[in-house]
């Protein structure tokens, strides 16, 4: 994600058969610090997160998929969870036509249905015609933090969130192919718990959803609630959509892989 000045904002929900603003969020970030060699540092913008009212299944977008506007995965909900871990692939970012467009793939609590996200996961944006690659965590609303570590296209990642006890997470991201990790002690006193997702997504400005990164085809394996398949959790596909789809989600596979695919930026 970009990482700037915390500012409150009206917020992006998640919504069946409409991409209208429906509840309340909060942009994040900090001034951007330094990067590492072969990664973007970016201009400054405000982000914000999805919060708010659940959403509804959106019948027929496509068959039992909700519909984002910058949201696509799945998500268990309904009711409370104390972890989730998936393993993907860091997709190429395709920079084909210019301009910044940003894109980032995550496992992480809550955000789908309260107002707190507790995540870590990888990016690719495009800077012109040059694909950037990084990591990152955040506990939303706090600020959130850019890791330093080399990332690169195909690299093997490996997230998981954890809530230990009381107010207390751990946020563990490792990236096998480059052989660095993190593991992240964080407390948050306002999360409730209630949702546990494997998301790719569109960031958001103050302006609205930015553009999304062609990134082709990405897969998610290994997706896993409270230590069993997320598909034991009857979670609801999430699909990103303006007017039309951004990108595809397919159904999962063995109830805990599945493969997201890029179709526009806008």
């Amino acid at each position: 994600m970009l990482r700037r000045w915390c500012i409150p904002l009206a917020g992006l929900a998640l919504a069946a058969g409409s991409i209208a603003a429906t509840a309340t969020a909060a942009a994040a970030g900090h001034a951007p610090r330094p990067a590492a060699a072969g990664q973007l540092v970016r201009p400054t913008i405000h982000l914000l997160r999805p919060a708010g009212t659940r959403p509804m299944i959106g019948h027929g977008f496509p068959n039992t998929a909700a519909r984002s506007s910058n949201w696509s995965g799945y998500a268990a909900h309904g009711r409370k969870f104390r972890s989730i871990s998936s393993s993907w692939v860091e997709p190429a970012g395709h920079c084909h036509s210019g301009g910044h467009k940003y894109s980032s793939f995550w496992v992480g609590l809550d955000g789908y249905s309260s107002k707190t996200v507790e995540q870590t996961g990888s990016e690719v944006d495009c800077a012109g015609s040059s694909p950037r690659y990084f990591a990152w965590y955040e506990m939303f609303p706090a600020f959130p933090v850019n890791f330093s570590n080399t990332v690169r296209p195909g690299d093997h990642f490996f997230g998981s969130v954890t809530h230990t006890s009381g107010n207390s997470y751990t946020l563990v991201l490792k990236d096998t192919t480059q052989g660095w990790s993190h593991t992240e002690h964080k407390t948050l006193a306002s999360a409730k718990n209630s949702s546990a997702e494997v998301i790719a997504e569109a960031p958001s400005s103050t302006g609205g959803v930015l553009p999304l990164t062609d990134f082709g085809t990405m897969h998610f394996a290994k997706a896993m609630v409270n230590g069993a398949a997320i598909g034991k959790t009857s979670p609801t596909k999430i699909v990103m959509a303006s007017s039309r789809p951004k990108d595809a989600v397919s159904a999962l596979t063995g109830g805990e892989s599945f493969k997201v695919t890029w179709k526009h930026s806008t």
